[in-house]
């Protein structure tokens, strides 16, 4: 259920509505809107009377929500998130947030090269992994916390702030600890206990979406974490695993206009992940623009073919500079800045 309080309600009403739902053993999830509060509610085992909510001081209605998904839902929350940061950087609104970066950190000099030049293109957010979870045990599994450190020095002399993979939650207070975006991985998104962890976390969570994942689960993983209050959530498409096998994935790009229809998360698309086929990621790049994305996450490296990790997909320094170029043009159609 979602009890709407009236434009003006005082902190007292709002306060005597959160009270009642914690009075009832349920979970109420304050949300500020543009010209009132929303207050979610999750915890119920059955369906809840509006009534004795809409008799209270201050509420305008109580509406029942239809979706599996509460939190992550637009009937809960009308209006597209926009999560902030202290240096003026955003996603979710009209700035188009581009994370760009190595798909792991193998060095001081790689990732301060590379932060030096995506910034210098546009870029507002540096990616790259220092745990790196592999499909083969015998594949480079990162720097661990000397990666962190790197990354940290980076975002101190570029002032990009650092959006890094979480393993675990054995490392999750570590990776936090460095890093301003705590992402979970593809192979991840169904880690319960992940999730829950990533809830209670202090950064803004990026999840990517399951190799094989409908949006419904997809978005039913985002509910983990907004659940244990963490509301600062964005969604990242990077491929679907399909019979096809031109491609390292399949984009779906279906899921840009949907997820906006369905939820009101920011939405990032990862072409590099989702083709796997450096020459194609900047078509997919553009076409995500153009399909209403509020970000995207490229991968780029000083030497592709000496990468340790995803180097066939990396762009070079003058290929993503080249793709900047692009997408500032591309993103004013669609009412976003870049």
């Amino acid at each position: 259920m979602l009890v709407l309080m009236k434009q003006g309600a005082t902190r007292a009403q709002i306060d005597a509505v959160l009270g009642k739902i914690n009075e009832l053993g349920m979970t109420p999830h304050e949300i500020p809107g543009a010209t009132r509060t929303a207050i979610g509610i999750t915890g119920n085992k059955s369906a809840l009377e509006p009534g004795p909510f809409q008799m209270m001081d201050g509420v305008a209605d109580a509406v029942p929500v239809s979706k599996p998904y509460k939190l992550v839902s637009r009937e809960v929350h009308a209006e597209t998130s926009v999560i902030t940061f202290p240096n003026g950087a955003s996603i979710g609104g009209e700035q188009l947030a581009v994370f760009a970066g190595p798909c792991a950190v193998e060095s001081r000099d790689q990732v301060l090269r590379t932060a030096e030049v995506v910034a210098k293109s546009g870029a507002r957010f540096l990616r790259g992994g220092a745990f790196k979870p592999r499909t083969s045990p015998y594949a480079f599994q990162g720097l661990k916390e000397d990666g962190l450190k790197i990354l940290a020095e980076a975002r101190q002399q570029t002032g990009l702030l650092v959006c890094t993979e979480v393993k675990d939650t054995e490392t999750m207070p570590l990776v936090e600890e460095y890093s301003d975006i705590l992402q979970i991985g593809a192979r991840n998104m169904q880690n319960f206990s992940l999730l829950e962890a990533a809830g209670k976390a202090k950064k803004p969570v990026m999840l990517k979406r399951g190799l094989s994942a409908t949006i419904q689960e997809w978005l039913l993983a985002a509910e983990y974490i907004m659940s244990q209050g963490n509301y600062r959530v964005m969604l990242c498409e990077r491929g679907i695993r399909t019979f096809e096998t031109a491609t390292r994935n399949t984009l779906d790009l279906n899921a840009v206009p949907v997820l906006r229809h369905l939820t009101h998360l920011p939405v990032v698309v990862d072409p590099s992940h989702a083709v796997g086929i450096v020459w194609a990621v900047p078509s997919m790049a553009r076409a995500a623009v153009a399909a209403g994305a509020d970000g995207l996450m490229v991968e780029v490296h000083p030497d592709p073919s000496k990468a340790l990790s995803d180097g066939p997909q990396s762009l070079t320094f003058d290929a993503f500079a080249k793709l900047m170029v692009d997408v500032k043009k591309i993103a004013p159609i669609v009412g976003k800045t870049a």
